[in-house]
């Protein structure tokens, strides 16, 4: 190694390592760098918590005052986002359950039974305290699903920042007490890794931009005290730092335009503070985009290889892609059984065939297509779709289809694991196809038309199963991906234009009106950032009409058949849809009761069910029920940014 030659040299020539050292600064990082830098700031989180606990145990015997509590609280979360992109990077699972999930109620990840039987000498609770979440064996111990409440900085910040704050003292001592015992079991884990790569630190690092501005600047991680700004500002300069032993061995001109860079958006946020006021628009086009691209080229200089690559594992994220709303940021291959290799135009123009093929139904008289129109967004404008019974309607509203893939879970139920799975549920409902997938593929193996095609997309003469009816069907959805709205357009740099209105319609979706912390960008659905594996459902209380008080009576996911789901926390809660060309796709939510979109941006604006009244009705709500406080102007800039999102659907027309 070129340290080592160095280091014989300071025997050698003294005065020549001087000089060498003093003009050739990328020699002198050592491969260690990056766990130095890492296990200073852990240490020093860990201190931070440990100073929280000490002053909410204080607070709760009158000993500290709240604005000392709420200042420590921002000190331990600063130092926490100085070393997030690293702990999330790997351990996600651990952090996401323990460390800085959201405040709210969930399925206990792993619910240890304590009866099980030791397990290298170990007892059930003394296992989980071992070894982070994310590398535990959860089956071994597991007892019975449990729901349990939430842990972590997030439920601090929600607290601590309340109106119930002074009167939490024990509940606060009590949270900081199992924020401080998970982040030991999580310094254990951390002391245990031995490398800590470049490809996993440029990857790592360029993952916490997409972290910062999907996450950080909207307030999804500071519920209460919405110091967002301020911890974007040390997650950046913490960036830098991790990112120097790389960045030492490009080029001049590529250090030199990355710092200024770093420096530029760093000055930025320490000039605009202002949660409500933030430029979210110009940020992203501005320094987060930039940031995100040189980052790119400083791997791709210094050839880098992606984890993916390297690990040979399909990623749900584009690792080369400069642009976090480049319509290739997010893989859809990731979502599907289809993979892209087998993927091509025979298989994609045979699942378009047999997407708008009416015969495939039992009355002959429905196809996909009769509920998703591509020239409504591949909705159908229907309340609730029509029925393959005349008369009759099926359960819920016809979501779009493009950009449907990019989703873990199908449905507004999340009853299905993927889009095969989808398309099984269609076929057998009583009200749709009404038919089977043994019946259906008898009938496509007696239509020579379709053998040939079938045999011309897989270049293999077997019969038609149901395994390559799915994956042709799921190549014409996957080929329903676009993200080339007039909005999209002007985040891209293909044009400069964008109205005031809709830029500041985009800064209150992010901002002010939360609409970003459930629709996340760059899908605006609610498939979560920035890793992009996990459709998340939220329980609204939306009613049976925009004027009546009353709770719809679809239950939701507790009612989807899934053993998991069937938890109170989950009743009337809906999969959130994204806002992608929705100046096409109307009526609104799961039930279609809702017209237009100023009837939707009124029941957020007050809460919800639980803001207008019906809390003790839905107990489990995830929104907010504060209200909004929404202006009509800025309501009308919601909806303007809203529907500049809207795509060309005429271009995937049959």
């Amino acid at each position: 190694m070129k340290f080592k030659k160095a280091f014989r040299l300071l025997f050698l020539a003294p005065a020549v390592l001087f000089l060498h050292l003093q003009f050739s600064t990328k020699e002198v990082y050592l491969e260690d760098d990056f766990r130095r830098i890492i296990f200073k700031d852990v240490k020093e989180l860990s201190k931070e918590i440990d100073l929280l606990h000490q002053t909410a145990y204080d607070f709760n015997r009158n000993q500290a005052s709240l604005k000392q509590l709420q200042q420590q609280l921002k000190n331990t979360r600063n130092s926490y986002k100085k070393i997030e992109f690293v702990l999330e990077y790997y351990f996600p699972k651990h952090i996401k359950y323990y460390i800085n999930g959201a405040p709210l109620n969930h399925l206990d990840p792993f619910p240890i039974n304590e009866n099980t039987p030791n397990y290298s000498g170990l007892s059930p609770k003394e296992y989980s305290k071992s070894l982070p979440l994310d590398h535990l064996n959860t089956d071994h111990y597991k007892d019975e699903q449990r729901v349990v409440e939430p842990v972590g900085l997030q439920v601090l910040d929600e607290l601590i920042f309340s109106d119930e704050a002074i009167s939490s003292g024990e509940a606060i001592q009590k949270h900081t007490f199992e924020l401080q015992e998970w982040f030991r079991v999580l310094e254990k884990g951390m002391q245990r890794r031995t490398f800590f790569y470049d490809y996993e630190m440029m990857e790592a690092s360029r993952i916490e931009l997409v972290r910062i501005f999907t996450l950080g600047i909207t307030g999804f991680d500071t519920p209460g005290s919405l110091n967002a700004l301020e911890e974007a500002n040390v997650s950046l300069k913490s960036l830098q730092k991790i990112l120097h032993p790389i960045v030492v061995k490009a080029s001049e001109k590529q250090r030199v335009e990355l710092d200024i860079l770093f420096k530029k958006t760093v000055a930025y946020l320490n000039k605009n503070k202002n949660f409500d006021a933030f430029d979210r628009l110009e940020f992203l086009t501005e320094f987060i985009n930039p940031l995100y691209k040189k980052t790119l080229e400083l791997q791709k200089e210094l050839n880098i290889k992606s984890v993916a690559e390297t690990t040979n594992r399909l990623a749900s994220w584009n690792a080369y892609s400069d642009n976090i709303f480049d319509e290739d940021f997010i893989n859809p291959y990731y979502y599907t059984l289809l993979k892209e290799e087998d993927d091509n135009e025979h298989l994609r123009e045979l699942g378009k065939l047999l997407f708008y093929d009416q015969n495939l139904s039992k009355s002959q008289t429905m196809s996909c297509a009769s509920c998703h129109k591509p020239e409504l967004a591949f909705t159908d404008g229907e309340k609730k779709s029509l029925a393959s019974i005349e008369g009759q309607h099926v359960l819920r509203n016809s979501p779009t289809l493009i950009n449907a893939v990019f989703s873990d879970k199908y449905f507004y139920d999340l009853r299905a694991f993927d889009l095969e799975e989808q398309g099984e549920h269609v076929i057998e409902s009583h009200l749709e196809f009404d038919t089977s997938f043994s019946e259906l593929v008898q009938k496509l193996n007696g239509n020579t038309h379709y053998t040939q095609l079938f045999q011309t997309a897989f270049g293999k003469k077997e019969i038609i199963t149901r395994y390559y009816f799915s994956l042709a069907l799921s190549s014409y959805i996957v080929s329903l991906r676009s993200q080339n709205s007039p909005f999209d357009q002007f985040v891209q740099g293909k044009t400069n234009k964008v109205s005031a209105e809709v830029r500041r319609g985009f800064n209150l979706f992010m901002g002010k009106a939360n609409c970003a912390t459930c629709h996340f960008a760059p899908t605006f659905s609610g498939l979560v950032p920035p890793l992009y594996h996990e459709s998340e459902s939220e329980v609204l209380g939306v009613f049976e009409s925009p004027n009546i008080l009353k709770i719809d009576a679809d239950l939701g996911r507790i009612a989807n058949n899934k053993l998991e789901d069937r938890e109170e926390i989950y009743r009337h809660s809906f999969k959130t849809p994204t806002v992608r060309n929705i100046k096409l796709t109307a009526p609104y939510f799961h039930n279609g009761a809702y017209p237009t979109l100023e009837e939707v941006l009124d029941f957020y604006n007050k809460g919800g069910a639980g803001g207008m009244g019906l809390s003790y009705e839905l107990p489990n709500q995830t929104l907010s029920s504060e209200p909004l406080n929404l202006t009509k102007r800025e309501i009308a800039s919601l909806i303007a940014f809203m529907e500049s999102l809207t795509d060309n659907p005429e271009k995937f027309r049959k």
